[in-house]
């Protein structure tokens, strides 16, 4: 058998579909349109992994096949370049980011371009490009314009010893990740950006996403909306309030927790506990919201002194503070019922409050169990309400409540705004001014961008501020339409800043003039197919989502929503079944795995592993064997080819996988397909058939998993132009249905026997056929034939007494 000597075939492809342009797509170019996006990459020095070319090879399979069955195809590549990673990376090197940046670009641009990926190059955005984060900053001067950008005093993570905020994933278990030291949390001027205001929209427009169900359901949960009522607490520092979701458990509210960093603590704080309530808030500092809110956690709390008074009863009830309790969620203060609530149960337990149960699920008192009852059900202990079902107390004691001036119905979210400030060097900067009393001056948009200085050094500044704020060059400014005295905003953006809108300007990436042209979006948009990993189920996706709602509203986008279809690929484990890590020494690299097998094996193999979406190990022997499908494929076609006709077997199963084929890859079943080009194969190598009659359709299914073999093939079969501008196979539905089919005998209604029968046979004969055959003789002795049921073509079902 011979060789397929991909390293040849596939360099001189990739040559010619370079100096072609070959995947350039082409605006309003009278094709419906067809949009593939993958989830750019952060360029990290350690190139590409496997992973990514899991999602790379499944969109560019897309693209291909959209491509042959007509459609123009976007399939746009980019880099997520700005961000801490390149940050770090510098300094621990000091290399400025910009150079491993520019590095590690080219690296992957080079691994990718050996996958043979249908890349349109021209139209690659990088977010550190100052062309490109020229329009991140238009959009945030817009933002600010529309009142969804301001400035506040916001929680950041503070390392004392190393003197720099961290970002949430820089903190372990309460210590930097680096140093190993406890982490402060303190308040800081940031950039918010007034997310909120699109949460309804965000959470109903979820509905028309053709979108895996899991994604949906976390974006739901981050959302959090919740309707319930805000309700007032009489305290000697004025009302204090809270929000909840059962105003029908009032009557059952036992004391109340704040948040640490409530405004109230100080207020309502007694003497004589003053110095226990600040030393419980210090200690709170230190941790995060993921650590406070841990369910698995002991509850921790102490007592104000102070009590308020419970609007439905008159009752004083104690005021405590615990970090259970976040001042990011409703008021930042809870009424605490510990019979329906767990965190509630757990920390009266602890601290030997009251609990007083009100809701049962009978209308009748019952002793207390050993955990809280959270179910619906009907009042006790609560006055003049006993007996009243959950839903219809919620709606009378909200109306009582607003009545009596003592609460509203309301609705809460637990989606919070966006801090979009970071203390870093290496992210787009603020085009703004800050005044010297205070005043927010947005620069003029067609001075934009504002770029980054050069600088050669980049160390955290000491006070938590971004290393801009070292540089008197940068900082001192002078507003020019007013000439006053300025100072430029030293924290950056986020790195989720560029990647909210970049899938826009890969639609029109060289416009100097606006964001996006009108035509092209309308041309274009919505991103028909998004691929990418879990890993940004929630923020990213939805950080995109409110800039495209925003930019929709300001007419910039025609489309309320970014990206039609959505697909979450698997994770690729290692040969050991574990996640691939230096650590464990179970990396693939795929440069290595190139280089020995090729990119085509490389692309078949990770498609043929599994499902898409399904996590699987690699498989070294595996990838051996799709070696060798594409060897007994090269074999034959140094052979040559003729032009035979087919036999009606051949040319039925030659149908059946165009069919199998097509459909498969409308539903991304990708391994299934691959399967169905192996099963062609074999019957045409059994049959020693070379005819182009049947080399010519397959080599145009193969096309999409392994172009360079197949655009090869394709110039020998004698076909026309490229592959890429070719014409996808169709079936005929006559030619692909076999003429026999199995029908299934029953007695009773269980299956006795299975026959292969001629499809189409009318239903008496089918039914003489099944009622007169030996094998069912057995069956039917001694016993009274009452009636006998007929579905043609699948089953006969005999009914005897």
């Amino acid at each position: 058998m011979a060789h397929y000597p991909f390293a040849d075939i596939e360099t001189r492809w990739q040559q010619i579909w370079k100096t072609e342009g070959t995947y350039r797509a082409r605006d309003l170019s009278g094709r419906p349109k067809y949009y593939v996006l993958d989830m750019f990459p952060y360029p990290s020095g350690a190139g590409l992994h496997v992973g990514h070319l899991e999602g790379y090879t499944a969109s560019d399979i897309v693209s291909r096949y959209k491509r042959l069955k007509g459609f123009e195809v976007l399939h746009p590549m980019g880099w997520d370049a700005f961000g801490l990673p390149a940050e770090q990376y510098a300094l621990a090197t000091g290399t400025h980011p910009s150079v491993t940046t520019e590095r590690n670009v080219a690296n992957f641009k080079r691994q990718i371009n050996r996958m043979g990926f249908a890349y349109d190059w021209t139209r690659e955005v990088n977010t550190t490009d100052p062309g490109y984060y020229r329009w991140t900053q238009w959009i945030f001067l817009k933002l600010l314009e529309k009142g969804l950008a301001y400035q506040t005093e916001a929680p950041v993570n503070f390392c004392p010893h190393c003197r720099i905020v961290l970002a949430n994933e820089e903190v372990e278990q309460g210590n930097h990740e680096r140093c190993g030291k406890p982490v402060e949390r303190r308040r800081m001027r940031q950039w918010m950006l007034r997310i909120t205001r699109y949460a309804d929209r965000l959470l109903a427009d979820l509905e028309g996403l053709d979108w895996p169900e899991s994604v949906k359901s976390m974006q739901r949960h981050w959302i959090g909306r919740s309707e319930g009522a805000n309700v007032l607490f009489g305290t000697d520092a004025g009302d204090l309030e809270v929000f909840t979701t059962r105003p029908d458990t009032l009557f059952g509210a036992t004391y109340m927790v704040l948040s640490p960093e409530h405004p109230f603590v100080a207020k309502l704080t007694t003497p004589g506990q003053n110095a226990a309530v600040e030393a419980y808030v210090r200690q709170a500092a230190s941790k995060s919201d993921l650590e406070r809110t841990d369910l698995a956690k002991e509850k921790t709390g102490v007592f104000t002194g102070a009590t308020a008074v419970n609007p439905v009863n008159g009752k004083r009830i104690p005021i405590w503070v615990a970090d259970y309790v976040l001042s990011s969620y409703g008021t930042g203060a809870i009424m605490a019922v510990p019979a329906h609530d767990e965190r509630d149960w757990e920390f009266a337990r602890v601290y030997g409050l009251p609990i007083i149960p009100v809701v049962s699920a009978d209308g009748k008192p019952y002793e207390l169990g050993d955990q809280a009852t959270i179910d619906d059900g009907f009042a006790i202990n609560s006055g003049a309400f006993d007996g009243t079902p959950t839903p219809e107390f919620k709606k009378r004691i909200t109306a009582w409540l607003e009545a009596e001036g003592r609460g509203r119905g309301a609705v809460n979210y637990r989606l919070r705004d966006w801090l979009f400030s970071r203390q870093r060097y290496w992210g787009e900067p603020f085009p703004i001014y800050l005044l010297e009393d205070g005043t927010v001056v947005p620069m003029d948009e067609a001075a934009l961008p504002l770029t980054l200085p050069e600088v050669e050094r980049f160390e955290p500044s000491g006070t938590g501020e971004s290393p801009l704020a070292t540089l008197p060059q940068w900082t001192e400014a002078v507003e020019p339409r007013s000439g006053r005295k300025a100072r430029r905003e030293t924290n950056t953006m986020p790195q989720w800043a560029g990647s909210s809108w970049y899938y826009l300007r890969y639609v029109d990436p060289t416009n100097a003039e606006a964001l996006i042209d009108p035509a092209k979006a309308r041309y274009w948009l919505p991103v028909d197919l998004y691929i990418g990993g879990a890993e940004h189920a929630v923020l990213h996706l939805l950080y995109a989502r409110f800039w495209h709602k925003f930019l929709y509203d300001l007419g910039v986008v025609p489309t309320v929503e970014p990206f039609q279809k959505l697909v979450n690929q698997g994770m690729i484990l290692g040969e050991d079944n574990e996640k691939m890590s230096k650590s464990r020494g179970n990396v693939v690299n795929p440069d290595v795995v190139v280089g020995e097998v090729g990119a085509d094996a490389v692309r078949l193999f990770e498609m043929f592993l599994g499902p898409l979406e399904a996590t699987k190990p690699w498989n070294t022997q595996g990838i051996v064997g799709i070696k060798r499908f594409l060897d007994r494929i090269w074999t034959l076609a140094e052979e040559g080819f003729d032009d035979a006709e087919l036999s009606p077997d051949l040319l039925r199963v030659l149908h059946q996988t165009i069919r199998k084929v097509s459909q498969d890859l409308e539903g991304l079943r990708f391994n299934t397909a691959i399967s169905a080009l192996m099963v062609l194969v074999n019957a045409l190598v059994k049959d020693g058939v070379r005819s182009r009659r049947a080399w010519a359709p397959f080599v145009q299914l193969l096309y999409p998993f392994a172009p360079h073999a197949s655009e090869e093939l394709w110039e020998r079969l004698g076909g026309a132009g490229r592959l890429w501008d070719a014409t996808w196979p169709t079936w005929d539905e006559a030619l692909a249905t076999e003429d026999t089919i199995t029908v299934v005998a029953q007695v009773n209604g269980k299956v006795r026997a299975q026959f292969d029968v001629e499809r189409g046979l009318p239903g008496e004969e089918l039914k003489a056929l099944v009622l007169g055959h030996e094998r069912m003789q057995k069956w039917l002795e001694g016993v009274t034939v009452v009636k006998t049921i007929v579905v043609p073509d699948k089953l006969v079902n005999v009914v005897v007494r």
